[in-house]
């Protein structure tokens, strides 16, 4: 016959092992749970300028040696450089025009360069010796453009193949870059030793010791093709 006082020492027995199993379940560690969580990064962009990195210009024109008849000298142009660091899109185009200002000429006009010429001043000779609107011409055939510091893309035009007139009133487009191209930094190369032609009469002056003939020409980068 069982022995019944062993029965219920054995229940305790099991419900006190029960017990103890969970609380050792309890302290046990718990994997880790896998977390995410949205992050953002932004920047902003201010725009820069549209300038020249090299400024246009014009050398010393060779000296012309009279010989009784018209004729054309002929000189190296210097090269050209923009920086377009504006961030726009918009293109751009270069432009000289002659002016007109108070002590500005702009055509080829008697100048006295020193703080005096004889009993000339210095500046523009009053009444001086002039030649005709349209005596130098530019010509851009055999120049590029190179694209530096890591510019890239369509590279800006020259309007000059033909020869363009710089002595004048009226406003000459040189250079074009269009919309969406000629980004960054550019600069001109391979203006050959004839890109510059100075036309003379067969009438053309000597002028007084010191004395020159000298234009005034401004030279203007805008925004658009």
């Amino acid at each position: 016959m069982p022995d019944a006082t062993r029965r219920p020492i054995a229940g305790r027995l099991q419900r006190a092992s029960a017990a103890l199993l969970c609380v050792l379940l309890a302290l046990a560690p718990t994997a880790a749970q896998a977390q995410s969580r949205e992050d953002l990064a932004q920047f902003s962009v201010n725009a820069g300028a549209l300038t020249f990195s090299k400024v246009p210009a014009l050398p010393t024109l060779k000296a012309v040696a009279l010989n009784g008849k018209a004729q054309t000298t002929s000189t190296k142009m210097t090269n050209i450089g923009i920086d377009n660091a504006s961030g726009s899109e918009a293109g751009w185009n270069v432009t000289v025009v002659g002016e007109t200002g108070a002590g500005d000429r702009a055509v080829f006009t008697q100048y006295c360069p020193a703080a005096k010429c004889g009993a000339t001043p210095e500046g523009y000779v009053a009444g001086g010796v002039t030649l005709s609107a349209d005596s130098l011409a530019l010509n851009s055939t055999g120049a590029r453009f190179r694209a530096l510091a890591g510019s890239s893309g369509a590279a800006p035009t020259f309007k000059c193949a033909a020869g363009c007139f710089v002595d004048s009133a009226t406003p000459v487009k040189i250079i074009s870059a269009e919309v969406k191209t000629a980004l960054g930094t550019w600069q001109t190369a391979g203006f050959t030793a004839t890109s510059l032609a100075l036309a003379t009469p067969s009438t053309l002056r000597v002028l007084p010791a010191t004395e020159v003939y000298r234009v005034n020409l401004l030279w203007t980068l805008s925004t658009g093709p």
